[in-house]
């Protein structure tokens, strides 16, 4: 895995979490570690297939999501995640996706992403250990938003 490939969902990362939360992160250490699915976190996953194989996980704890989703509802109070948060939290990783792949396709790297695929726990996730490229966005009053990268 090059590490320039994980710069544009980094990028697009920062656009659409500044725009639809109204919040600009900050980006933490880039770091190469082993992906281990813990509980009270969710985790978004999308599967990544053409010239880039594998799965994007986003990964925020429980309460970080709330504090994501309420920004993204202007403000509006969340305080459980219900179905219309977990909506938009997976739409938020399906945007940054998304833009990635535009991101990517602009520099030749023909990809397609699957739909994103919530994961509330541990257990549903049945996803082994691995390493992945990892990179921590810092969200000032809501967070980290975890961004691992597993692509062959």
């Amino acid at each position: 895995m090059k590490a320039e490939l994980i710069n544009p969902f980094l990028e697009s990362a920062r656009i659409v979490i500044e725009q639809v939360a109204n919040v600009r992160p900050t980006t933490g250490q880039l770091g190469i570690k082993d992906v281990k699915f813990v509980e009270k976190y969710i985790w978004i996953q999308i599967g990544m297939t053409g010239q880039m194989e594998g799965d994007i996980v986003f990964g925020l704890h429980e309460e970080v999501a709330l504090k994501v989703v309420s920004a993204m509802m202007g403000g509006f109070s969340i305080t459980e995640m219900d179905d219309i948060g977990k909506s938009a939290i997976s739409e938020l990783s399906n945007m940054i996706s998304g833009n990635a792949s535009t991101m990517l396709f602009n520099q030749g790297v023909r990809v397609d992403i699957t739909p994103p695929k919530l994961l509330h726990s541990a257990h549903a996730a049945g996803f082994n250990a691995q390493k992945a490229l990892t990179i921590p966005l810092i969200m000032e009053g809501i967070g980290e938003l975890d961004i691992q990268v597993l692509i062959a």
